[in-house]
């Protein structure tokens, strides 16, 4: 089979979402089938005109016997040509509905929720990569529930993290540096535990620059700037050695679609601390951590004191989140599911 998967370039970009996107392409050369990737200029979600005029030169590029998936950061992009998407069987990928994510000005959700209403029910099929996501758009969207079929990201078999070794408790996060992540509600909740001894270690792209900024500033004003490192976008060993290292996972996040960071810490027997923001409470479950609601310092805090001071809590919380991962989805059966899910 020949497929197209169009998303918005660099298809390099760090991110849970285009580690899946790339995965998927793994696994469907794997199986034999011509795929090509085609990187929208522009930008996105929220198009401009170079946005739109990509769109246009990827239609035109990709032959009529392809098949085509759009990833779903790049489809509102597509709205002019939605009539062409429906004659053509174009396959929408939906991480999360970019109309329906934390901290999106008010305006712009609206023409996003308008372009996303106009395209989702022209499309072929959509697949999400959660329940949670699959669930949420036939009440947002004019979309039936028998369009829509579910991916969930995967994991590879990985060594046990053997942890710091103490003393204290090495704390990791995993997230691009955006509002959405909820890095400032992390920082704000291990403010008020400093009578306790643990590091945190932030691993992301400084995808937005000014919150970035921000967030070290906030660290300096909290007094906790000595703890916290903040790591960059950092590579996959770098980023096995943090996993490797640490004692707990967390992730005070707003909004995921999946939670992909988390189900990594869970493939590696690592405790986690999140807030239940979107999918990932899905993901993750009870006995492996802790869980928070979003945005909620005062409650997140208090959740994380016992399994950073308490080793033999986390210890069994480590025991729960190695036998939760090793059920987690593997990838290479992502490709074949997703291909199933395109043709339902």
């Amino acid at each position: 089979m020949k497929l197209a998967l169009l998303v918005p370039g660099p298809f390099s970009t760090v991110s849970g979402g285009y580690g899946y996107d790339r995965r998927l392409v793994e696994g469907f050369r794997a199986a034999g089938h011509e795929v090509s990737v085609v990187e929208l200029e522009g930008r996105h979600p929220l198009p401009d005109d170079a946005a739109t005029a990509a769109a246009r030169a990827a239609l035109d590029r990709v032959p009529a016997d392809t098949r085509l998936i759009i990833d779903g950061l790049g489809l509102p992009a597509f709205a002019p040509f939605a009539d062409e998407l429906e004659q053509r069987g174009a396959i929408g990928l939906i991480h999360h509905p970019t109309a329906i994510e934390p901290g999106v000005p008010d305006e712009d959700r609206a023409r996003l929720k308008q372009l996303e209403a106009a395209l989702f029910p022209r499309m072929a099929r959509l697949v999400t990569t959660s329940r949670l996501t699959a669930d949420r758009l036939p009440l947002e969207f004019p979309v039936s529930a028998e369009k829509i079929g579910v991916v969930e990201p995967g994991t590879d078999p990985a060594e046990r993290s053997r942890g710091s070794g103490g003393p204290g408790c090495a704390i990791l996060s995993v997230g691009v540096l955006t509002p959405r992540k909820g890095h400032d509600v992390l920082l704000r909740a291990l403010a008020r535990l400093t009578d306790l001894d643990w590091t945190l270690t932030i691993a992301g792209a400084p995808r937005d620059r000014t919150h970035a900024q921000t967030l070290a500033a906030l660290a300096e004003e909290l007094s906790i700037a000595g703890r916290v490192t903040f790591a960059g976008e950092v590579d996959q060993p770098a980023l096995e050695a943090f996993y490797a290292g640490a004692d707990l996972f967390a992730l005070a996040t707003h909004w995921e679609g999946y939670g992909m960071a988390a189900a990594e810490a869970l493939a590696r027997g690592l405790p986690v601390a999140i807030t239940a923001g979107g999918a990932i409470a899905d993901v993750v479950p009870p006995t492996a951590g802790i869980i928070a609601p979003p945005g909620d310092v005062t409650s997140y805090s208090r959740a994380m004191r016992r399994p950073i001071f308490d080793t033999a809590l986390r210890a069994e919380m480590a025991e729960a989140a190695w036998q939760a991962g090793q059920s987690l989805p593997r990838w290479p059966d992502r490709a074949a599911a997703f291909l199933r899910e395109m043709d339902a």
